[in-house]
């Protein structure tokens, strides 16, 4: 195991402890021996979206972003964090270049799902859920999301 792996494993087992701190610490050192490392880059963003720090969480996806234009990764996760601040157009719109990329990726299906929900576009949400459900009948996200659609439908 190179030096490399061994920080990514440290990195790993900090954030699934969610001790966020001292992982961002080893992304970062990943990151000065590798400065466009793109899966530290990555992991770092979701790090920093997990402490709530979205500005900079999007500063990670973006520098992905201009680096591989075409991460699918980097696109839905920055449309999540985008989502979390409430911009919902604007997620929507990472979540459908992500979907330019792959049009049946669950997590962008159902992320776009959860935006239009938001903004209370309820047919169109559940539309984006059922295919992601169609794709992989078990993701939750799009279980619970259609759950949801269909509760709110119901009372309406």
């Amino acid at each position: 195991m190179d030096k490399t792996e061994k920080l990514f494993d440290m990195a790993s087992n900090y954030c699934d402890d969610e001790d966020y701190e001292s992982g961002l610490k080893y992304y970062d050192k990943i990151l000065k021996l590798e400065p466009y490392n793109i899966y530290a880059l990555l992991d770092k963003g979701v790090t920093l979206q997990n402490m709530n720090l979205l500005q900079r969480a999007i500063k990670c996806y973006d520098l992905v972003l201009q680096l591989h234009p075409n991460n699918i990764l980097a696109l839905i996760n920055k449309g999540s964090v985008l989502h979390t601040m409430k911009k919902f157009t604007l997620a929507i719109s990472y979540y459908d270049l992500a979907l330019q990329i792959d049009r049946f990726h669950p997590m962008a299906l159902s992320y776009k799902g959860l935006s239009l929900l938001e903004l209370g576009k309820l047919n169109d949400a559940l539309v984006f859920f059922k295919k992601a459900l169609s794709i992989d009948k078990h993701y939750d996200v799009a279980n619970i999301g259609k759950k949801t659609v269909l509760s709110i439908m119901s009372k309406n």
